[in-house]
């Protein structure tokens, strides 16, 4: 177990975040919801007040064969985790599902249900990890709003090899980035610089929360907006992380700089030309280089 209270410079009224993060075994796609309710609500009391709960990618899609638990958004699984997180009065980030798409698509798809027991906000994978992943990606990247805390962006394991990802739920004005990972293999080590670097290069916090082992490699993290670790697991063995983020610490830091001095959303001066991005085939615009400049839906 571990336990850390974030607050810098802190003050009444801040916008603060207390989160419980769980690093856990995938458990059977065919267990009942009731169980993983009882789960939840046993975290909860051990850590009162906590208004985010967390699990890592795929968590109640069992560790083979996911693609066999694939449902729509509207059936039956949501319904019961949207109920689940009403009942409990929390914001609830139960991992990931396979998700159903209109046509006949699998998706890799993170959830987050609000304390009024209602889906706010899903996010497809963009970026499977391929070949190994039988996913079909998705194409739009996705935040959401926690009164008096902050706004949450979504991405998903390999997304955070794909700087552009992150660098777009900041743009959107994303304080906090959620990473829910299903890392079995020794890249892990490389992921956790990743969640450094990501939160550094666009100053935001990245939770990187992946899967106990045997199955999974664990080492989940908590990462500041200046690149501290604020949080982490020492292994594979199942944990749990509770953290409060004091997510003012973001607007604090791209005022003062990273170390004092770094300002990267600061960048340009008016009548800068624009910088063209070939490999996107578009370019970095001066005019709409600040963060919450992007369309949150």
């Amino acid at each position: 177990m571990f336990n850390l209270d974030y607050f810098a410079d802190n003050a009444e009224g801040a916008a603060v975040l207390s989160t419980v993060l769980v690093q856990a075994e995938p458990v059977p796609f065919d267990r009942p919801l009731d169980t993983f309710a009882d789960e939840v609500a046993a975290v909860l009391a051990e850590h009162p007040g906590t208004r985010l709960v967390m699990y890592p990618e795929l968590h109640l899609c069992g560790a083979e064969n996911p693609r066999d638990t694939a449902e729509p958004l509207s059936g039956p699984r949501t319904r019961r985790l949207a109920e689940m997180a009403g009942d409990l009065g929390i914001w609830l980030v139960p991992g990931t599902v396979c998700e159903r798409g209109p046509s006949g698509e699998v998706f890799n798809t993170a959830l987050a249900f609000s304390p009024g027991g209602s889906l706010v906000a899903s996010y497809r994978k963009i970026f499977p990890w391929r070949p190994y992943e039988p996913y079909d990606p998705g194409d739009r990247f996705v935040v959401f709003d926690i009164p008096d805390a902050g706004r949450v962006g979504f991405s998903i394991c390999y997304d955070a090899w794909f700087p552009e990802l992150t660098r777009h739920l900041a743009w959107m004005g994303a304080d906090v980035v959620l990473n829910p990972v299903q890392t079995t293999t020794p890249d892990r080590a490389q992921e956790l610089v990743l969640a450094r670097a990501n939160a550094i290069v666009n100053q935001v916090f990245v939770v990187s929360l992946n899967v106990a082992g045997p199955f999974g490699v664990g080492c989940s993290v908590v990462v500041g907006p200046e690149g501290q670790v604020l949080a982490e697991t020492a292994g594979a063995d199942p944990a749990v992380l509770a953290v409060t983020l004091d997510v003012d610490e973001v607007a604090r830091v791209r005022r003062r700089g990273t170390a004092g001095v770094n300002r990267m959303w600061d960048q340009f001066r008016d009548g800068d030309a624009p910088i063209e991005l070939p490999l996107y085939q578009g370019r970095i615009d001066p005019g709409r280089w600040r963060p919450g400049g992007g369309d949150p839906r």
